[in-house]
């Protein structure tokens, strides 16, 4: 690109020049679309711009996740079935790999992700690969080379290929000198947890990325997400899910942490409107390119207490995880997410009692759930 190169030969010129011992002030060049990492001379590319496109053509990463199924039957239904590709290192279940395009896709392998970008025309890319909490703090070199080293390549290709880069954050980006009721958007963030720690990192390295190269990147802090068709990951919030399978399995659930910890939640369908709407959100409207988002807030105690109108023989236990109990103790609250819903018209639509209802209309076949009905 001429352009760069003639300010990279200006301001080596000018380094070369100076003379005296004070530092140089040089205003960062806002490159649209230059990769930070060396591209091939021979390379060859074919880009296709919105403008030239009726629909982004959509990858997701971890795809197997909580969020990715849910995520790419959203996105399917909206820009059509083959513009979106869901993609892990998993063998998926036939009824995820039949409906529809679903390709193996390493993180940590930066020129295979970057074939898969190339050859499939992406123009959007959701990150969703990371090691969760209290399975992270259980393998830490592992969910250091996944949730940072696979993060890199992942801003590395997103830059190169001028794609709109989605990654998640999470209550876990906060610690506990953060502050707990509410949680701004902006404050002090010292997480304790390598999943923590990393989300942080994604959060700045977007951030540097967007200003830096002009990468598109979007990203939004999720409370605890809940959902019916899922079975917990290993999340400090997991117990929201575990319980109403406890509840129609065995009428006996045992939760980790203690009955009073309020921690923000989300029904997994707010979670994903949300993330559609952010990244459908006019470029000129973010100020900012991570936002929190909330929807409610409750303990452990407030959600039995709910779950037990339609399950009322439901046996609720404590036996407190320390380790978990002490990532939930450093986490916010409630979350403050005001500026959302002023940028771009966050408003979600479950509250608590709006969850459990729709948690058992999907799992209320059981006849448990019958009789309790």
């Amino acid at each position: 690109m001429p352009i760069v190169k003639n300010v990279s030969r200006a301001v080596s010129q000018l380094l070369q020049s100076s003379g005296c011992g004070c530092g140089i002030s040089i205003v960062p060049v806002r490159c649209i679309g230059v990769s930070p990492r060396q591209v091939a001379s021979d390379a060859s590319f074919h880009s296709v711009s919105f403008a030239e496109s009726d629909h982004p053509r959509v990858l997701i990463t971890g795809g197997l996740g909580q969020l990715g199924v849910g995520l790419a039957k959203l996105l399917r239904k909206r820009f059509g079935k083959n513009n979106v590709i869901l993609s892990d290192i998993r063998k998926p279940a036939d009824n995820i790999f039949y409906s529809g395009p679903f390709i193996y896709a390493d993180i940590l392998d930066y020129k295979n992700l970057r074939e898969i970008v190339v050859n499939n025309r992406i123009t959007w890319l959701f990150h969703y690969s990371a090691l969760l909490s209290a399975v992270g703090e259980a393998n830490v070199p592992l969910a250091r080379a996944v949730n940072i080293t696979g993060l890199h390549n992942v801003l590395d290709i997103a830059a190169e290929h001028n794609l709109r880069l989605f990654v998640p954050s999470t209550i876990g980006a906060f610690g506990p000198t953060s502050p707990r009721d509410p949680t701004p958007d902006l404050c002090i963030q010292r997480p304790r947890t390598i999943y923590g720690v990393s989300k942080v990192h994604a959060e700045l390295m977007g951030e540097y990325y967007h200003y830096r190269y002009g990468l598109d990147f979007r990203c939004l802090r999720y409370p605890g997400i809940i959902s019916a068709d899922s079975q917990p990951g290993g999340g400090t919030t997991d117990y929201a899910v575990q319980i109403f399978h406890d509840a129609i399995k065995t009428g006996k659930f045992k939760c980790n942490l203690k009955p009073d910890t309020r921690l923000p939640m989300m029904y997994i369908d707010d979670c994903l409107k949300a993330t559609l709407e952010v990244m459908e959100a006019p470029a000129d409207a973010l100020s900012m390119r991570t936002y929190n988002i909330s929807a409610m807030s409750f303990t452990p105690e407030e959600l039995a207490q709910e779950v037990q109108k339609y399950v009322p023989e439901l046996q609720v236990t404590y036996n407190v995880d320390e380790v978990r109990q002490a990532i939930a103790d450093s986490w916010p609250m409630n979350f403050d997410d005001r500026n959302a819903r002023r940028d771009w018209g966050w408003k979600h639509d479950y509250d608590l009692p709006e969850l459990v209802t729709t948690m058992f209309s999907f799992l209320g076949s059981d006849s448990r759930i019958a009789q309790a009905n």
